[in-house]
């Protein structure tokens, strides 16, 4: 079955057929929850609709810190079955479903007391890996001072007396939540970007549909459907206040900062997991860069796009710069993110205390909402929230298949990694590039390949973004769902973090390759890169501002971008 292309003419039929028909269940929220969701409900056989107000991923699921793991710090608050689950997702993502997505990564564990924490941090370790056995990840192992310095020789020896090495997993999240998107459509399930839900409908007392808003024409539609399920992250209590109905959980909205300096700045052969007084702090190697992260801090600002303010920044250098024989500045800084985590609200007065786990409640008749979790977890919640919505269709519903379904990309992504440099010599592409191709595409990349057989000029790497090939653009428009110049640049590649002009200079070719796809005259294709390049100038206002309430003010000046 080839797979699904979401392009202009894809979002057409897909608008026609909400209008149209009635789907078995409707899922709202287009981040790696509701596209989980819509996933294992399509794979069940049942009629699908998944709705997102802006991009894939475009919250939380775009912004974390790029890691699936088990929480070894879960293991301290002794939430064994939060660790179990998410060590088996972290096989299931290396070994079958997403291996070209999710790939291990080394970690490092400085431990700056002697004997005591050593036996203590070890123990915990070792039952880690004992949960989490699978062959991609090597077994942890002890380093002394000496043993640490060779491994990561950028670390000041006064600042540590030794250390733990073992392994996680990484993602590239934003393009595996538009791939689990992409997979639910591929079984049949019909995905809209640029969708925002205005109104819940009810037939009675049900809910049995909702109102959608087309971003592009600012249409109205009425989608109907028998089940509908509210996976908006941190925007699950809007969902209960457009419904009308008492919120049986609420969501705290906790900011995660995190910043990208280059490789070459930091000599670490691994990356560093390290202990502050709130939570822990990661130095993860991420292709040419390090990302440094994270905070944890309370956030009741906007929610779609939370800002990084100064104090953030400040926090993170002092924090890791602890660590460095080479303290990191501001100039070392290429580019920053923030994402909000939408932990379920308790008694506990810091973030970073509250439960990871999740929750799946009906507030009214044939409206579910699943809140909580982590990024890790996302396929246990999605089944959760399905099993609660088709449960009562009159048929028993098919167990949740998910755990055997790999994504787009991931199937036949063996064979082709290790024939890669027969693939470059066939291709004629950089072995580099292949690589890099591969692990962001896997099996797929025969698509963006024929792109290029069509188009040779394809070949070239974008102006501004070298890493990227002018294909990746086009297939981003044609293949990928992307509706605007955003969605390429921060989204379906990562120039808007990991350049040092964060994008700006392959704004406008970016937006030219997009054009004629995406149908975009010349006052929409400047429109677009006006629009990018003032998002770009008010994230740099706001990383100047003192707090979270001044740099929220600056970030929102770039507003939102509107059709032409």
């Amino acid at each position: 079955m080839p797979a699904p292309r979401l392009g202009p003419d894809y979002r057409a039929a897909a608008l026609r057929k909400l209008a149209s028909e009635e789907f078995d269940v409707l899922v709202i929220g287009g981040g790696v929850v509701g596209a989980g969701a819509a996933l294992d409900a399509a794979s069940r056989g049942f009629s699908v609709a998944l709705v997102e107000a802006r991009d894939w991923g475009a919250g939380t699921s775009s912004r974390s810190s790029k890691l699936i793991h088990g929480g070894l710090r879960y293991l301290e608050q002794l939430d064994f079955k939060l660790v179990f689950e998410a060590l088996k997702e972290r096989r299931l993502l290396l070994n079958k479903l997403a291996p070209h997505l999710v790939r291990p990564v080394p970690l490092l564990f400085p431990l700056r007391h002697r004997v005591w924490e050593r036996g203590y941090a070890g123990a915990g370790v070792l039952l880690y890996d004992l949960i989490g056995r699978t062959r991609q990840l090597p077994p942890h192992r002890h380093l002394s001072r000496a043993g640490v310095l060779r491994a990561a020789r950028g670390l000041d020896p006064r600042a540590m007396v030794g250390g733990i090495q073992f392994h996680e997993a990484q993602v590239d999240d934003a393009r595996h939540t538009m791939t689990l998107a992409r997979t639910a459509a591929q079984y049949g399930a019909t995905v809209l970007t640029g969708a925002r839900v205005t109104e819940l409908v009810r037939a009675g007392e049900r809910v049995a549909g909702a109102v959608v808003r087309d971003a592009e024409t600012g249409a109205e539609l009425t989608v109907a459907a028998r089940r509908v399920i509210g996976a908006t992250g941190v925007w699950t209590d809007e969902t209960h206040r457009i419904a009308g109905v008492p919120a049986p959980f609420t969501v705290r909205m906790s900011k995660g900062v995190h910043l990208l300096v280059p490789r070459a700045r930091l000599d670490l052969g691994s990356g560093l997991i390290m202990r502050t007084e709130k939570s822990v702090l990661f130095v993860i190697p991420w292709d040419r860069h390090w990302i440094i992260g994270t905070t944890d801090t309370d956030w009741d600002l906007d929610r779609a796009h939370p800002a990084v303010s100064r104090a953030d920044v400040d926090y993170l250098l002092t924090r890791v710069n602890a660590m460095l024989a080479e303290p990191l500045t501001v100039a070392d800084i290429v580019g920053v993110y923030a994402g909000l985590r939408p932990l379920l609200a308790g008694e506990s007065a810091e973030t970073a205390q509250l439960s990871r786990e999740h929750a799946v409640a009906e507030p009214a008749p044939g409206l579910f909402v699943v809140a909580g979790g982590k990024y890790t977890t996302y396929r246990v919640m999605a089944a959760d929230v399905v099993d609660a919505a088709v449960r009562g269709f009159g048929r028993a519903a098919p167990r949740s298949l998910t755990e055997h379904i790999p994504l787009l990309g991931a199937l036949g992504y063996d064979e082709m990694w290790r024939e890669r440099q027969d693939l470059a010599e066939r291709t004629g592409l950089a072995p580099a590039t292949v690589e890099h191709l591969l692990r962001r595409y896997g099996a797929l990349i025969s698509e963006l390949l024929d792109l290029v057989a069509e188009r040779p000029d394809l070949a070239e790497p974008l102006s501004g973004a070298p890493d990227y090939l002018r294909a990746e653009v086009v297939y981003a428009v044609t293949h990928e769902g992307a509706l605007r110049l955003v969605d390429i640049l921060t989204r379906r590649t990562r120039i808007s973090i990991d350049q040092p002009d964060r994008g700006l200079a392959a704004a406008a070719e970016a937006a030219a390759l997009a054009a004629p796809h995406l149908g975009w005259d010349a006052e929409r294709e400047q429109a677009e890169i006006r629009h990018y390049t003032q998002r770009v100038e008010a994230e740099r206002t706001a990383q100047q501002a003192a707090d979270d309430h001044a740099a929220n003010a600056a970030r929102l000046a770039a507003g939102e971008p509107s059709p032409a």
